[in-house]
């Protein structure tokens, strides 16, 4: 468990699952830039049985209140093998959460337990150019735009581009309010 200021990143547990899935499956909460994918459900409840959204290269923590809401979530997984990365991605659940630094928060817990703990020297957002609050939640956090992979993802029925951002190790804990 990573204790923020205001939120707290935990493991999912088997009583969060239906609630889980009722916010996996609901396409209209994602937005306009959150893949919008569903797994079936026998699926999502085999791979939490099988791993607990936890493994080596990937996991998943819930973001919840002090009360144990749950706001949202974050995620971490392997990009390629031959480079020295992680991605994370971060979607919060309810518009009510919006603008209150919450996938700030979570972002940085998140890119700190990774870096003190995983050999990769590099974590990395990908995020949509229109897509502003992304794009604060990454300044914020010390993530340095990279540049633009041009027609990249491909959402919504067509290709978009996606601006690259990322923080280094030594990035991360040079920061001054490390």
């Amino acid at each position: 468990m990573l204790k923020g200021e205001s939120v707290i990143l935990r493991p999912v547990h088997q009583t969060d699952l239906q609630r889980l899935y009722e916010f996996h499956q609901d396409i209209a909460n994602r937005g306009p830039y959150f893949p919008i994918g569903v797994m079936p459900e026998p699926i999502f409840q085999a791979k939490f049985s099988e791993t607990g959204f936890w493994q080596e290269d990937d996991g998943m923590l819930l973001i919840v209140d002090g009360d144990d809401t749950i706001i949202g979530h974050v995620e971490f997984f392997r990009t390629v093998r031959y480079l020295d990365e992680l991605e994370l991605s971060y979607h919060i659940y309810s518009k009510n959460y919006s603008g209150k630094g919450i996938a700030t928060e979570a972002v940085e817990l998140m890119s700190g337990y990774l870096f003190d703990r995983k050999k990769q020297n590099r974590i990395r957002l990908i995020i949509h150019p229109d897509n502003a609050a992304s794009k604060r939640v990454a300044e914020k956090c010390g993530y340095r735009f990279e540049g633009t992979n041009r027609g990249a993802w491909f959402h919504k029925g067509r290709n978009h581009d996606v601006d690259v951002y990322a923080l280094l190790r030594d990035e991360f804990y040079e920061r001054p309010n490390r």
